[in-house]
């Protein structure tokens, strides 16, 4: 009889423990959010460079030469 509560016991604790050890090495919510897209560098920005041909046609200025 002492067998059989000595092995509940140590069963009870393993189970206790792996609860305990699932509880303590869980990731936070937080750690799962996907990070935001980044934008594109200013020179692959379709847009950007849009704005800054309009510009540079406005301010006169001749665009840089390609060699």
């Amino acid at each position: 009889m002492v067998y059989l509560l000595f092995l509940i016991a140590l069963a009870a604790a393993a189970v206790v423990g792996l609860v305990l050890w699932k509880a303590m090495t869980a990731q936070p919510p937080e750690a799962t959010v996907r990070p935001k897209p980044r934008r594109p560098a200013p020179d692959d920005d379709p847009e950007f460079l849009r704005q800054l041909g309009e510009r540079m046609r406005r301010e006169g200025d001749d665009p840089p030469n390609r060699r």
